[in-house]
């Protein structure tokens, strides 16, 4: 059963040392803090992962968050998982036993789905935060969920999860799932829906039956996002110099210099702004296969990178987390054992000012003796890193971090 967030980093075997000092961390962690029991808490299975690489231990079940805790402090865990999914016999030993009730629906943004994503740790975070923001707003917005149904969840490596727990897509199946997704990537999206010749009203003068339409900027869903986006697009290029522009623009394939010099000087009219608001793109004779080639951008741009990964060469995806009703997704409260970094639940408004290398860090600064297995960078708590193979002494969240992820190991001291 696949499991959200888990990926190669956290994964490698452990010297002794590296081995026995994790563990006391981790346990004094749990010792001092209490994990986050998700609603419902006798109907999730649970599953864990350990420092031995011993394989999942699932089919777990607790009757309560203390029940939890207890095995969580005895055992200590590298990862704390609980099902997306109700069962009637969550700790049954086969799927089919367990009688699904229906599952929260999970969001999982991750770096991994990011085309172009920034090599830098931090510069990363930022990125798939923004991602976050984008389907908060598009779930509130065309989906009408309630702020209160989301809880947005730092996963502790490389994004964030959503979990939405409003009861009116507890019973929604893989394909009511895959088909939310769908909408959210803007997959399948017609693009004559967005840009078409649609029959004049009134007087133009023109002499022209059909003009070139779009939805307007109030219009619902996707035709109101585009629109709210080309005008965006049109407000920065207006603000360009020509040169600038119309380089900028003929970088699109199929948008020569000409055309590109043409579509700039039509944006400067006063009336175009309104215009586009209004669902107006006539510009220009013409214009209709510029816009065209910009919409396959900005549908692009627009849509959410959830829950799968996309293989750019290959064209292929995984199943989405989103689509995966008996999905394991990791505990809030927990610690990250790729990384050392704490499942931090959020706010919405936290989200803006959330920062996972200050705020989700639990470890100290006290310095620790490590040997680091190959060059790294990172940062962490406003300091950046350039680590060099070898020995070195480090803060203890930084090599704790960094033993996590494989990329150090404990080395006694002198």
């Amino acid at each position: 059963m696949p499991i959200a967030g888990l990926r190669s980093i956290g994964c490698v075997g452990l010297n002794a040392l590296t081995f026995n000092l994790l563990v006391s961390k981790f346990r004094s962690y749990y010792i001092e803090s209490s994990l986050e029991a998700p609603p419902e808490i006798a109907s999730r299975e649970w599953g864990f992962l350990f420092f031995d690489d011993s394989g999942m231990r699932r089919h777990k079940s607790f009757y309560s968050r203390g029940e939890l805790v207890d095995y969580v402090r005895s055992m200590v865990p590298r990862h704390v998982y609980h099902s997306a999914a109700y069962y009637q016999r969550p700790g049954a030993p086969t799927m089919k036993e367990k009688l699904w009730q229906g599952s929260d629906l999970i969001f999982d943004l991750d770096a991994d789905h990011l085309r172009n994503a920034p090599k830098s740790y931090g510069q990363m975070l930022l990125m798939v935060k923004k991602e976050t923001k984008k389907l908060l707003e598009f779930l509130t917005s065309d989906f009408g969920i309630s702020p209160t149904k989301m809880n947005v969840v730092f996963s502790g490596g490389r994004g964030y999860h959503i979990h939405v727990r409003d009861p009116r897509v507890f019973l929604f199946g893989s394909d009511e799932r895959r088909e939310i997704v769908d909408y959210l990537a803007g997959r399948g999206l017609d693009m004559d829906r967005f840009i078409h010749m649609a029959p004049m009203e009134g007087d133009w003068g023109s002499g022209r039956a059909f003009r070139l339409r779009a939805p307007p900027a109030g219009a619902p869903g996707w035709g109101g996002r585009i629109n709210r986006t080309l005008l965006t697009f049109v407000r920065d290029v207006r603000q360009m110099k020509e040169e600038d522009a119309v380089a900028l623009l003929s970088k699109r394939k199929g948008i020569g210099p000409k055309k590109a010099t043409s579509f700039y000087r039509n944006l400067q009219d006063e009336n175009v702004l309104s215009k586009i608001t209004e669902g107006d793109l006539d510009l220009f004779s013409g214009s209709a296969s510029i816009w065209k080639l910009l919409l396959v951008e900005f549908l692009d741009e627009e849509g959410v990178k959830v829950g799968f990964n996309l293989d750019l060469e290959r064209g292929e995806t995984d199943e989405p987390v989103t689509a995966d009703v008996r999905r394991l997704i990791r505990c809030p409260g927990s610690l990250h054992g790729g990384s050392g970094l704490r499942v931090t639940t959020l706010s919405q408004s936290a989200l803006e000012d959330f920062d996972p290398l200050n705020d989700a860090v639990v470890f100290g600064d006290e310095p620790m003796p490590v040997q680091i297995l190959k060059p790294f960078k990172t940062e962490m708590r406003g300091e950046s890193y350039n680590l060099a193979e070898g020995p070195t002494e480090l803060p203890s969240c930084v090599a704790i971090f960094l033993m996590a992820r494989g990329v150090a190991e404990a080395r006694a001291r002198r």
